[in-house]
């Protein structure tokens, strides 16, 4: 029987009711029965993690209904003691003198990532991570609040996107004027936010024992088998050998238009003769997708006539409806789900075959043996969405229509190529506010403006006077929710674009290769995932190297 989502229920969990399951697995503990004991401590956290998801899912699909805010703050003053219960419990399994079978019970990896997980949390910052989850929220709410004018239309940020690549320059300038003319309005409470999340983030990790958040938030987000040094390289390789390509990619464009400068509105509108765009509106693009599927392997076709028909897909873009797009999933029943803002530009067809990558491997991996291991750590996450991505890219004229199909092609692969130095300009950032916490708001933008500088040296704002203060960074809502979490697309993006190389080549090979990695799940850390995959470690020397050099051939750069 096909699973609908409106079917998904959780039990709602309290104090006393966290208390009572985490008894009963000390209980089996015990009693000697730790087979026993890590069966009903998955299934508890199963319960857990798809009753968080519906909660915060309902949240953001309307953050104006008062119902399903008063409920997301519930569940965020209720994870701190969720977060208690599961540390002390991964701290008991950690001191059995038996660890050999522990890890044959729980498996090696999922012991690693307890290892790492129980100095990310202690009771003594459960006040911090509630108020942090408030302040997120916050933001997230402000800025799903936005409504901005555009030549008589109203609109919220993601439906801009469509006049962010209009062939009308002055609308183009028009639309970002509204967009940073609203932060700008914002901008004193934003900065407060984020202040606030700093300070508090500085605080837990002074508390757990470090200087600053930086280790702290490595840890937070399971990184196993890499660190800040190998990501500094990492950023150092795309400032060597992409950023001096994008400028070549942009001075080009600029070229070909006739412009005397390339000004920030112009970045977006990559193809000279007009962006393609999805051939027709929502339901045809949903319609199509499913022949696409059909082409591309039959189990991708299975699961999204699933999905499609089970109602996993929440896609158009509504007002009070949170900005962005993601995958969650409810580990009771195996199904994940996909949110996003469909505004009729090609961001649509991204962020669709992007999240639909998500889930399908979310898909793929639900049997794995325990919760650990359904879901890889972010930036291996990211290959399976960025891998995608390419590998739809022989079917795209049923998406774009046959004649625009090769220009989605090189558009896509140049956008990738102009992300990269932005992606790593976001992590930089963040380790520098991160190593400096007492900055001010005002040094914080200028560190901005000078990293950007560094990346994106071709950026200019002309009179959209937010954004030239260094205020751009303040629209990535990466950077308030999810710390540390965004060099990982740049680092999927590198095994991503190996998956193209190699799909060009083989199709049908790297196809059956990016199936079976989406069945691994999180059974391993990042660079053993790709390792397993036969691709290269985007840390490994010269691997960015080649495949810009195949991607700046194929763009005739």
């Amino acid at each position: 029987m096909t699973p609908t989502f409106a079917e998904i229920t959780a039990p709602r969990p309290d104090k006393a009711s966290l208390a009572a399951q985490h008894a009963a697995i000390d209980a089996r503990l015990d009693a000697g029965d730790r087979a026993g004991a890590l069966a009903l401590w998955d299934q508890a956290r199963r319960d857990y993690d798809t009753w968080s998801a519906l909660v915060h899912l309902r949240f953001a699909q309307d953050t104006k209904d008062a119902q399903a805010v008063a409920e997301r703050e519930y569940a965020d003053g209720l994870a701190p003691e969720a977060a208690t219960h599961e540390t002390a419990l991964k701290r008991r399994l950690l001191a059995d003198a038996d660890r050999a079978g522990l890890e044959a019970s729980a498996g090696a990896h999922a012991v690693a990532l307890w290892e790492t997980d129980v100095t990310a949390f202690d009771p003594a910052i459960a006040a911090e991570s509630e108020e942090e989850s408030r302040l997120s929220a916050r933001y997230t709410a402000l800025m799903a609040s936005a409504r901005v004018a555009v030549r008589g239309k109203e609109v919220n940020l993601a439906g801009l996107a469509p006049f962010a690549e209009d062939p009308d320059r002055a609308l183009r300038q028009e639309a970002e004027a509204a967009r940073w003319s609203f932060l700008a309005a914002n901008g004193e409470e934003l900065d407060s936010i984020y202040d606030g999340l700093v300070r508090l983030r500085t605080t837990m990790a002074r508390k757990l024992g470090d200087a600053t958040f930086t280790p702290l938030g490595y840890r937070r987000m399971r990184r196993l088998d890499y660190g800040p040094a190998d990501v500094a390289r990492y950023r150092d390789a795309v400032a060597r050998h992409v950023t001096p390509l994008v400028a070549r990619l942009l001075e080009r464009r600029r070229a070909r238009q006739g412009w005397d400068r390339l000004m920030y509105w112009d970045e977006a509108l990559i193809d000279p003769t007009g962006n393609p765009k999805p051939e027709g509106d929502h339901d045809t693009l949903v319609l199509a997708a499913q022949e696409m599927f059909s082409r591309m392997h039959p189990r991708m076709a299975e699961f999204y006539a699933m999905m499609r028909q089970g109602g996993f897909l929440d896609l158009k873009n509504r007002p009070g409806k949170a900005g962005g797009g993601f995958c969650t999933s409810f580990p009771t029943v195996g199904v994940p789900f996909i949110f996003a803002n469909f505004n009729g530009t090609h961001h649509d067809i991204g962020v669709f075959t992007h999240e639909m990558g998500h889930a399908y491997q979310a898909w793929e991996s639900r049997h794995q043996p325990g919760i650990d291991y359904l879901w890889p750590t972010m930036e291996a996450a990211e290959i399976h969405s960025m891998g995608l991505e390419y590998l739809t890219h022989p079917h795209m004229g049923l998406l774009v229509g046959d004649d625009a199909a090769e220009r989605y092609r090189r558009m896509h692969l140049e956008s990738a190529l102009m992300f990269l130095p932005y992606g790593v300009c976001v992590d930089h950032f963040q380790h520098e506010v991160y190593a400096n916490p007492d900055a001010s708001p005002a040094e914080r933008h200028a560190i901005w403006q000078r990293l950007e500088r560094h990346y994106m040296p071709w950026t200019d704002y002309g009179d959209l006077a937010y954004p030239a203060k260094g205020g751009r960074w303040q629209a990535k809502a990466h950077i308030y929710g999810s710390p540390f979490y965004y060099i990982d697309y740049t680092l999927a993006l590198c095994v991503a674009l190996q998956f193209w190389v190699w799909s060009r080549r083989e199709p049908a090979a790297a196809l059956d290769a990016y199936v079976a990695l989406c069945g691994r799940g999180g059974s391993m850390p990042f660079q053993g995932l790709v390792a397993s995959t036969g691709l290269t470690s985007p840390f490994a020397e010269g691997a960015l190297e080649a495949v810009v050099r195949d991607a700046a051939e194929m763009l005739g750069t």
